[in-house]
Order: structure tokens, then C-alpha cells, then sequence
């Protein structure tokens, strides 16, 4: 990407987040009716340790990935970012186009889950090394993917009578279940990850296999 189209795609990004940051205000009630228990969700003790599992090696093997781009920085927020947001950003996708939140918060979930897959990546790239990422779309697709996918992941829940599902099915977010059920669903997001992160960590981890 040359510096003129990184400063026009800059400039607009920029301000779907802060026309997004509007919406936010605007529709704040239903803004806190989209995260009524999140926080107490996302304190699941197994969401907890998937979080630590994936990121954990994801942040120490990124500068010896190969890719230049990566380095225990970015690995370390764009992972907190997303097990943060990813869950949110779905479930209100969800609950807005069913019309049980105000579709105006469409916007602010995309902005968020397009700052956290991507945006942040590019400009802490931009602000190490002087210029756009040449990697920012295959970045931008590859991390949707695993957002996604995260996102799926830690909103997998329990409720006797109804089974497994996604917790952003229900009203509000609901205390986290510890279901045994949840692991067997969860096991295809968790493949998913690990198949696109392998390539990723290969190279290092033979290095260190080579090493020893």
C-alpha cells in the first residue's frame, strides 16, 4: 500500500470508529443492555485457561514466526483484545439483527471487531517501522477468521432444558456454566485455531527442537 492510500484508508477507518464512538453514546442504554453480565462471563475458569493455552505461546513463539510483522507486542493485545471483545461483538451482532437491541450497535460491534482483528495490528506496525503493513489484508481475513472463532468459543454455554448453545442466544449474559458438554463443541473452534496458528509456530518450535 502506498503512503497516500494508507493515509486515505487510515483517514476512513478512523472515522467509522469515531462515528461508531457516537453511536455508542447515542444508544448507551442499549450499549449497557448488550453487556449486562458480560464481565462475569468471560470469568469462566475454562475460558480462562483457553485463553492462557492459545495466547500464551502465540505471544513468546511470534518473533521467530518468520513473519516480521509479529512480535510479543502485538501478539500480547491483539490476543487480549479479542478474548475481551470477541464474544461482544458477535452476540450483539446477533441480538441487533434479531431486533432484540437497537440496530444501531451493529456499527459499533463491527468497529470493534475490525480494531481488534486488524486496525491495531496496522497502526502499531505503522508506528514501528515507519509504514503501513504490506500484510494488513491477509492479516485482516486470517484474524477475522480466528476472531470469529474465538468468539464462538467463549460464548459456548450450558443451560439444563436447553443444552448447549451460544450464551448471546439468551436475554442477557448469564453466569458462566463449567458443563462438561461445552468441551466436546468447543474442541471444533479450538481445532479451527490450532490449524490455522500451526504453520505459524512450526518453524520455531523445530528451531527449538533442533536446538536441544
Amino acid at each position: 500500500m502506498r503512503p497516500e492510500q494508507a493515509h486515505v484508508y487510515v483517514g476512513c477507518w478512523v472515522a467509522l470508529l469515531l462515528a461508531a464512538l457516537v453511536v455508542a453514546v447515542r444508544e448507551r442504554r442499549g450499549l449497557r443492555a448488550s453487556l449486562k453480565g458480560y464481565g462475569r462471563a468471560l470469568r469462566a475458569p475454562w475460558k480462562l485457561v483457553t485463553y492462557v493455552l492459545s495466547a500464551g505461546p502465540f505471544i513468546v513463539l511470534a518473533p521467530y514466526s518468520g513473519d516480521p510483522t509479529w512480535d510479543h507486542v502485538d501478539a500480547a493485545f491483539m490476543s487480549g483484545l479479542t478474548i475481551l471483545s470477541a464474544p461482544w461483538s458477535l452476540g450483539t451482532l446477533y441480538r441487533a439483527g434479531r431486533g432484540t437491541l437497537p440496530r444501531a450497535l451493529i456499527l459499533p460491534a463491527v468497529a470493534v471487531w475490525l480494531f481488534s482483528a486488524s486496525w491495531s495490528y496496522d497502526l502499531y506496525i505503522w508506528w514501528r517501522d515507519g509504514h503501513y503493513p504490506p500484510s494488513w489484508f491477509w492479516n485482516l481475513v486470517a484474524s477475522s477468521v480466528l476472531y470469529v472463532a474465538a468468539g464462538m468459543l467463549w460464548s459456548l454455554d450450558h443451560r439444563p432444558g436447553r443444552g448447549v448453545h451460544f450464551a448471546f442466544q439468551e436475554p442477557e449474559w448469564a453466569p458462566p456454566s463449567s458443563n462438561l458438554r461445552i468441551v466436546g463443541y468447543g474442541l471444533a473452534f479450538i481445532l479451527l485455531v490450532v490449524g490455522m496458528m500451526l504453520p505459524f509456530a512450526w518453524d520455531p518450535i523445530a528451531e527449538l527442537l533442533q536446538a536441544r
